[in-house]
């Protein structure tokens, strides 16, 4: 799990990978923590996959880029799983789980 640092870090890793998974997290919402430790728990189990998150209050010029981009309102938590640069799954809040995160990397494959 990799942390991005800008948006042209952001648009290196969505032109260099096929698909990719980004958590929007908030470093100050309990909910987001949570989720935070099931995106973390996914991610170690799934090193294939790029996983990446921002933390909106340290990069919010990215997260209302990605936001305007894939045209998703944007909500903290929130994970979107993109494929060749278009969003194919998105889920928010108490959504984001092991399980969910699992279910919609295998749907997509």
């Amino acid at each position: 799990m990799k942390r991005f640092n800008g948006n042209e870090d952001f648009e290196q890793v969505m032109q260099a990978s096929e698909q990719v998974m980004v958590l929007k997290h908030s470093s100050t919402c309990p909910i987001s923590q949570a989720a935070y430790e099931e995106y973390e728990s996914f991610a170690e189990e799934h090193d294939s996959l790029p996983i990446y998150y921002l933390v909106v209050q340290e990069e919010r010029p990215l997260s209302n880029q990605i936001a305007e981009k894939v045209n998703i309102k944007h909500e903290s938590p929130q994970v979107l799983l993109f494929k060749n640069g278009e969003v194919i799954w998105h889920a928010s809040h108490w959504k984001i789980t092991y399980e969910s995160l699992t279910n919609a990397v295998n749907e997509h494959k």
